[in-house]
């Protein structure tokens, strides 16, 4: 019979190492971009991580007898798991090695904390508690750990977004927004309410450029540094992704909340206690729904939002793992206390 505890503690040693080397990968890659060959390696490196833990979690799987999500080892795995699977969607999506420089990081600092950091009596697998011995284990933590990987990921595509247009002025042009959206200006006939303000610029269009350029641009401006066409294009897309990854993440955190409260009308009597943890997933939840509103009905793009979605990012972590260092309330089993 195969040594499943033994496969395990080979699995998440192997997770980490190729997770550190996918990390290095990616960021020589970002810095030689000319190299060939090294976005085909990363992406090699996080499918190799996330076939490897998910052999972890189903190992876990049949040794425990129950979902592995239980503790604070197996749902560190679980979201390390979800991220580099959220990862190589958003890769395939944007073909990005960027998405990786971001990513690959986090997920190995997830598996380094799991593996090298947790005492060896909680990353041993243990029977659940009664709380736990339920069938909405699997449909309400899974679906809250895929939406933090998703919400993380696209934190982290702003967070890139924001270093890569640091200190220079950016206006994005993306399609990736709702009412807000960028639209074609076009040179039209003014009207009568509008002769005064626009009189400037026609009478500058009718003259010889030099002459224009002298109008419109005053001699004692300086023209304000610009992004280049590559980086500009790399910022856009790194936009449009984290907002693509964020929506997708919204929907699964808002499932997940509510499987939650049925969860805890079931076992508790009540759907919603004010319990430290709900609290903060319900902070996590107004966060992104107010990055998701000012996108689709504000217009917002750009860094206003990627500010918001930064913010998101440690909300997220206060929410997963920061509540539960106090180890207090109803969700405080399998932790730390």
């Amino acid at each position: 019979m195969m040594d499943l505890v033994s496969l395990q503690n080979k699995l998440d040693n192997i997770s980490f190492a190729v997770l550190f080397v996918t990390m290095l990968v990616y960021w020589v890659g970002a810095a030689f971009p000319k190299i060939p060959f090294f976005p085909l390696l990363g992406t090699a490196g996080m499918a190799i991580a996330n076939l490897c833990m998910a052999c972890l979690l189903g190992a876990r799987w049949m040794e425990g007898g129950y979902f592995p999500i239980s503790n604070l080892y197996e749902s560190l795995f679980f979201l390390a798991w979800g991220v580099t699977t959220i990862h190589l969607l958003a890769e395939w999506l944007s073909r990005s090695r960027l998405v990786g420089a971001a990513t690959a990081p986090v997920a190995m600092g997830i598996t380094a904390f799991a593996t090298l950091t947790l005492p060896g009596e909680m990353q041993t697998s243990a029977p659940l508690v009664p709380a736990l011995k339920s069938n909405w284990l699997m449909m309400h933590v899974s679906v809250m750990m895929l939406s933090y990987s998703a919400l993380l990921v696209g934190s982290l595509l702003a967070i890139a977004f924001l270093i890569v247009t640091f200190g220079q002025p950016v206006e994005l042009k993306g399609s990736s927004i709702g009412t807000g959206s960028f639209r074609n200006r076009e040179l039209r006939t003014p009207t009568s309410g509008q002769d005064n303000a626009n009189q400037g610029t026609i009478d500058a269009i009718s003259m010889n450029p030099a002459q224009a350029t002298a109008v419109l641009t005053p001699p004692s401006t300086a023209p304000a540094p610009v992004l280049s066409l590559n980086r500009l294009t790399i910022a856009e897309s790194l936009d449009n992704l984290s907002y693509r990854m964020i929506g997708l993440g919204f929907p699964l955190l808002t499932v997940g909340i509510i499987a939650g409260a049925v969860w805890a009308n079931e076992a508790w009597g009540a759907p919603w206690s004010w319990d430290p943890k709900e609290t903060w997933a319900l902070i996590t939840w107004l966060v992104f729904a107010a990055y998701l509103h000012a996108r689709i009905t504000r217009g917002w793009q750009g860094r206003r939002p990627a500010y918001l979605a930064t913010g998101g990012f440690f909300v997220v972590w206060i929410c997963y793992l920061g509540v539960n260092l106090l180890g207090k309330g109803l969700h405080s089993y399998g932790w730390f206390f």
